[in-house]
């Protein structure tokens, strides 16, 4: 059952170089539907992972101050929780650059990382990271298990989402874990999406949305049960949901369960809505930039992150309106966001080129982008943020 059509959409991290300007970029029709019977809210077309997470695939989540820091409590209390030591062995899976296997490597627990994206798995190897180039599936966990290798911990966060064929990744998961071992996955909830109207979380290669109902029913298939939950606020709303081979769900697991139930996250009419909404949005979004635009003002955006892509192509904000983006990430620096074509430059540029307004793209990282640029605050500029609530900040 449909939810929401966001129209013909570029691949969200396919940042483009001089030589891709003449090329005609590939669009894909970006709808998100709902499945009565799995109560999954999932994509209706796809691209292949293979495009998605190749040798252009340059998001390093190193480049962001409160992931790191997120990641670091996470990993220490997991390393205090479960006693993890010299005989442990924590795999993550899509571990990127090594931003959280090094939490644990610091601590003299031996890690094992899985991703495909090349860059940020040669930059995990440069830290000393171990870490496999290649997309973890169930006939990779077979190999690592015939090997005599046993996860203690199973880290997978904000990939399960990703993944096509989600049956075969917790398949291999369950192979690779411990008897006694644990799964710990995160991905941002479909709650805090529908309710603050996230529509910019919505991309090729989020394939799912899940509530803590839809990710039980997916694990317990292959015998791993939820047994705690953790709601978030990172990317603008995330849970943290732990499985185990044996049942022994928390009050929390329990409590949730029937919050999601009460409020009819399993019915289609809980997203019946967000469509609508969304469109209001655009309506605002577009009127607040181009009144500015009128008004003489300069605009310039932050964060050339795959929810801008979205952000800025739904909005239909391109290079003749906002100028450029500024990004902390050195690989994105001299390219330019998909579809609309606004050139990517470093974060100085903010001082020196001062434009009038910067909207904050990446927006679940407004602190941590507000706190970084307070000369530009100071000096008068102005940051909008959309999500959740359109506003100007410093105005």
């Amino acid at each position: 059952m449909p939810i929401i059509d966001l129209g013909l959409m570029p691949r969200s991290d396919g940042l483009l170089d001089d030589a891709a300007l003449a090329r005609q970029e590939s669009l894909v029709p970006l709808r998100l539907g709902f499945c009565p019977a799995c109560t999954l809210v999932q994509l209706l077309e796809t691209r292949p992972a293979e495009e998605m997470f190749g040798d252009d695939y340059v998001y390093f989540s190193s480049f962001s101050d409160d992931l790191l820091a997120h990641s670091r409590a996470n990993a220490t209390e997991l390393i205090a929780n479960r006693d993890l030591g010299a005989d442990s062995l924590v795999v993550e899976i899509a571990s990127n650059d090594g931003y959280m296997l090094k939490n644990f490597k610091d601590a003299g627990v031996p890690v094992l990382g899985v991703d495909p994206a090349r860059q940020p798995a040669t930059a995990a190897q440069e830290k000393g990271i171990d870490t496999i180039n290649d997309f973890f599936t169930h006939d990779l966990a077979a190999r690592l298990h015939e090997e005599g290798r046993r996860a203690d911990i199973i880290i997978a966060n904000n990939v399960v989402a990703h993944v096509a064929d989600q049956n075969d990744l917790v398949a291999g998961m369950a192979r690779l874990m411990a008897d006694d071992g644990q799964v710990v996955v995160e991905f941002p909830y479909v709650r805090d999406m529908i309710d603050y109207i996230e529509f910019d979380t919505i991309y090729h290669e989020h394939l799912c949305y899940f509530s803590a109902r839809s990710a039980q029913v997916l694990f317990a298939r292959h015998g791993l049960h939820l047994n705690d939950v953790r709601r978030l606020p990172i990317h603008g709303g995330s849970i943290r949901l732990y499985f185990g081979k044996a049942s022994d769900p928390s009050r929390t697991v329990t409590d949730l369960l029937a919050e999601e139930t009460a409020l009819g996250l399993d019915s289609y009419a809980y997203y019946g809505a967000f469509g609508a909404r969304v469109v209001n949005f655009r309506t605002a979004a577009r009127k607040l930039v181009h009144d500015l635009k009128q008004q003489g003002k300069r605009v310039a955006a932050y964060g050339a992150a795959a929810k801008g892509t979205i952000m800025l192509n739904y909005l239909g904000l391109d290079a003749g309106i906002v100028d450029w983006a500024a990004d902390r990430n050195v690989h994105k620096q001299g390219k330019y966001m998909p579809g609309v074509r606004v050139p990517i430059a470093d974060p100085s540029k903010m001082q020196t080129d001062r434009p009038d307004y910067v909207m904050i793209l990446p927006w679940n990282f407004r602190e941590e982008i507000i706190r970084q640029q307070q000369d530009y605050l100071q000096a008068g500029g102005k940051f909008i943020v959309p999500i959740p609530y359109l506003e100007v900040v410093g105005a």
